[in-house]
């Protein structure tokens, strides 16, 4: 039995470029799945305080979310292999603050 998971779309714009330049616009869209409500992620790592700017909370909540879950579909990959040591300290480290 295959277990359920969210689905999300993710639609992702270059705005502008370092050299202010806006042109040409670039836009990226992605479906995926994730066992994880990223929503209520984002909101609890907001309310930890983690970091001054709350638009870092967000960008660390669904980068650590996308990132975590491919690994985890992948965990025998031996590109992970030293991470799936030290990654459930840090995710137990990260869940006690």
């Amino acid at each position: 039995m295959q277990k359920r998971s969210n689905k999300y779309y993710l639609t992702l714009s270059l705005k502008e470029y370092a050299n202010g330049d806006t042109e040409p616009a670039k836009e990226l869209g992605i479906q995926f799945d994730n066992h994880d409500e990223i929503f209520n992620i984002i909101e609890k790592i907001k309310d930890k305080n983690i970091f001054e700017d709350p638009n870092e909370a967000t960008q660390f909540a669904l980068g650590l979310k996308l990132f975590s879950e491919v690994k985890l579909k992948n965990r025998k990959n031996p590109l992970f292999e030293e991470l799936n040591e030290v990654f459930p300290i840090f995710m137990k480290k990260l869940k006690s603050l």
